[in-house]
């Protein structure tokens, strides 16, 4: 059992689940901390909710890294993991991750997903790293729009980014994030996206 056969399980579940609703986007491969590390599925509605595989084939060695940059984003963020790691995944993930676990039917090959563990809200979202899932040009924008963008035209993403925190209540710049990621035209991190509903 491979990362491509539980994608595949998984993505239907997620298209059934949100197939009807024109306000959720899924999105494959999202870049996270501008190239960093990437996440498996992202469902976008009223929240980021953040799926990361981990086939028998895979290994963990990149998941403390992905925890701590998921953690800082992700609303909720369910780990999809096969029996193999599932002992070693459910002691590094924290508790407010959820945990679903694959297994392959040896007769009729097929791929059953089961939750071990349901997620629950974040903690402790970041709004800085929340707000640099925008790129550059979006983040300028919007401060455009608002009228708080003199001084930092010319300025770095970072200084944006730390701009747009300073200026923009952190719940109403969680909203803003969404919205744009969920009307992004161009790709350009070479995510997938998949819009519900349409």
């Amino acid at each position: 059992m491979n990362d491509l056969d539980i994608r595949k399980v998984l993505k239907s579940e997620l298209l059934d689940k949100h197939g009807n609703d024109s306000e959720t986007m899924i999105l494959e491969e999202l870049a996270l901390k501008h190239g960093r590390t990437r996440i498996d599925l992202v469902v976008i509605n009223d929240r980021l909710h953040g799926y990361e595989i981990k086939s028998d084939r895979d290994s963990l060695k990149r998941l403390t890294e992905q925890i701590n940059i998921y953690s800082s984003i992700m609303d909720r963020v369910t780990l999809v993991v096969g029996y193999r790691h599932a002992y070693n995944a459910l002691k590094m993930v924290p508790e407010w991750w959820g945990v679903r676990l694959a297994e392959k039917d040896e007769e009729s090959g097929a791929v059953f997903l089961s939750d071990a563990r349901l997620p629950t809200d974040n903690p402790g979202v970041d709004i800085n790293a929340i707000a640099s899932l925008l790129w550059r040009d979006e983040a300028l924008d919007i401060l455009e729009e608002i009228g708080e963008s003199k001084g930092v035209r010319s300025k770095t993403r970072t200084d944006i980014y730390s701009r747009l925190v300073q200026v923009i209540e952190p719940r109403h710049l969680c909203a803003i994030v969404r919205r744009q990621l969920k009307s992004r035209k161009d790709w350009r991190s070479g995510a997938q996206r998949r819009s519900c509903g349409g």
